[in-house]
């Protein structure tokens, strides 16, 4: 993403102004926003990068805005804003799931340092989406019996004790976990136990 899209909700004015500014020079892409039920009904929650929002403002909060865009699936992580009487409330912001928060007035180098870990976080999360997705795809690919030894390396059963368990020679098991390891680009049998994990197959 070259330019990141920031919204900036407050319903102060200079704020919106100021932050927008100093936003544009550290060349991200600035949408501003006068209230979280504006920035919700523009249609762009999706295309946002990261949000900063204040936390006392009218109509929904910024507290209510973290907590509207989980329940919408979106994943924009947001930086909240705070007078110094709104911590409290900034700290429950944190814990219905915002990034992290800035007392007022905002520091320029913390708040783009915050949104920068936000950025990255999400990016974390967008590729470990992607690989899951992948691993799908490839698991799928698998034959009915590659997935029986599948499932059971990563039960933690021995080659010899599969192969008295679906009645062929361990040999024969040994092929097939280099079969089903070639096709999932997987080189050990932690690397099985891990995928077997994210795909669900066994609990953590």
């Amino acid at each position: 993403m070259a330019h990141p899209r920031i919204a900036v909700v407050d319903d102060q004015e200079a704020v919106r102004a100021a932050l927008g500014d100093m936003l544009g020079v550290y060349g991200y892409k600035v949408d501003l926003y006068e209230s979280a039920d504006q920035f919700l009904a523009s249609g762009q929650a999706a295309e946002t990068a990261c949000v900063i929002a204040d936390v006392r403002m009218p109509g929904t909060d910024g507290i209510g805005l973290v907590r509207e865009l989980g329940q919408r699936g979106l994943d924009a992580p947001v930086v909240l804003i705070s007078g110094h009487a709104d911590v409290p409330m900034a700290v429950a912001g944190l814990k219905a799931g915002a990034q992290d928060f800035i007392e007022k007035p905002v520091d320029d180098v913390r708040l783009v340092a915050a949104i920068n870990r936000s950025l990255a976080g999400r990016f974390e999360r967008q590729a470990g989406k992607q690989a899951n997705k992948e691993a799908e795809t490839r698991f799928e690919r698998l034959t009915p019996r590659e997935m029986e030894v599948f499932d059971l390396v990563a039960e933690g059963m021995t080659s010899q004790a599969i192969g008295v368990k679906l009645g062929i020679s361990s040999r024969t098991v040994e092929s097939y976990r280099a079969q089903l390891m070639e096709k999932l680009q997987l080189d050990s049998v932690a690397s099985i136990v891990r995928l077997a994990v994210r795909l669900g197959r066994v609990s953590a």
